[in-house]
């Protein structure tokens, strides 16, 4: 309950902050503002935290509630029947605030020609040291339906939690066709997990983001090509570590790179490139900032994030797309993610440095949307989304979806 009473302290400063100036994490360039329209596609949903899209050719939008459903939009609107009701069998904690509940959703390459789609989860799990288990589970849709079987499940991984917080769960395909996911370091506050924490130790899970290959032997086989696969003291299926809480990532479709948004703890946020065996710094860094110790931390072998920003800018950071879409072309490969407090930015690439700018929503004159931001979307034909709610929690049906245009 003290928990709760103060991240609701947390909000209501939150809501109180005005626009201010934003400061880089390197090298200031010309960057400008760019003033976009938030169109409606969806509202009244209970706390959409994500978007996946499958490459079917239907044009649908699959929009993940945290209690447990996910829903299809169609056009401008939003089907009564969900795609995939899972309330019965997830975790999904206080009503009024948690971090447990659905909380990822990814299509297989194949989705048209096999029915396959993958789900991450909380739930329930009894066991001393514990609070709950993150699920993912392959589901396929019904032949000749448009909705899942939620009799077809199949566990693939079970990863357990010590805290109810910091849970990631997003699931992504990279370019080389083996499924992404991303954990957070087992919750609570500083990764006071073991002598480094959960995000240091390669004997875990927790703080990282893996790569398997889930077309292979069941349940699931790691590809040759891991990083850690020959290291007897490490799980295998890490791609990369030292994350506190990478709540939401991306692949560019282009190039392959794997971009990322990682919630900090105190002060900064941070976004990433994601690489091969890479070491992201949690808990030694926050961001770019020594944290465990307070100073004077080794640095050496850690990777720094692109860019980075502190609590007066937001609050927690909301990893996004590298836009390849055409509506847009004043935002062609620029990196646009948000910020839970409400607000959209670009990231911009120029001399191999990278500065930050804000996405400006012509409505408003300001880069603040009026609702938290819980996730961003992209469609089939590259195009962004935002998805957020007005009253956190999975109570009140304040949930919309908005479609980024000119």
């Amino acid at each position: 309950m003290e928990r709760f009473k103060s991240r609701i302290k947390d909000i209501v400063r939150l809501l109180a902050l005005s626009s201010v100036i934003l400061s880089f994490s390197f090298e200031c360039t010309s960057a400008q503002p760019v003033s976009v329209h938030l169109k409606k596609v969806a509202d009244k949903l209970r706390g959409p935290i994500g978007m996946a899209v499958p490459n079917d050719g239907k044009g649908r939008l699959y929009v993940i509630e945290q209690g447990g459903k996910i829903r299809i939009l169609a056009g401008d609107s939003v089907w009564k029947t969900s795609f995939l009701d899972l309330t019965k069998k997830i975790d999904a904690g206080n009503a009024a605030y948690s971090e447990k509940g659905l909380l990822g959703l990814v299509f297989h390459p194949d989705y048209k020609s096999n029915g396959r789609f993958f789900v991450y989860y909380s739930a329930p799990f009894k066991a001393p040291g514990f609070d709950h288990k993150g699920v993912l589970s392959e589901f396929r849709c019904k032949a000749g339906s448009s909705f899942a079987d939620p009799l077809s499940e199949r566990v693939i991984l079970e990863v357990p939690e010590p805290e109810s917080n910091h849970n990631g769960g997003q699931l992504a395909f990279g370019l080389d066709g083996y499924l992404y996911l991303g954990l957070g370091d087992g919750g609570g506050a500083g990764d006071q997990h073991g002598i480094g924490g959960n995000a240091q130790n390669l004997a875990t899970w927790l703080g990282k983001i893996l790569r398997i290959d889930i077309d292979g032997q069941a349940p699931y086989q790691v590809p040759a090509d891991n990083p850690f696969v020959k290291d007897k003291n490490a799980k295998p299926e890490i791609w990369a570590y030292g994350l506190r809480n990478p709540w939401k990532f991306s692949f560019d479709e282009s190039t392959g790179d794997l971009w990322c948004g990682d919630v900090g703890q105190n002060t900064y946020e941070e976004i990433d490139k994601i690489e091969k065996g890479k070491n992201y710094g949690w808990r030694i860094q926050e961001a770019m900032h020594c944290f465990n110790p307070a100073s004077d931390c080794k640095t050496a072998g850690l990777t720094p994030p692109l860019a980075e920003y502190n609590r007066t800018i937001g609050y927690c950071v909301i990893g996004g797309y590298l836009y390849r879409g055409k509506a847009i072309p004043t935002l062609k490969g620029k990196y646009i993610f948000g910020d839970w407090k409400g607000a959209l930015f670009y990231l911009d690439e120029e001399h191999a440095n990278y500065s930050m700018q804000y996405v400006l929503c012509s409505e408003k004159g300001t880069n603040e949307t009026g609702f938290h931001i819980n996730a961003m979307g992209r469609d089939s034909q590259g195009e962004i989304y935002v998805i957020g709610q007005k009253i956190i929690g999975t109570v009140f049906a304040t949930g919309v979806v908005y479609k980024v245009i000119p």
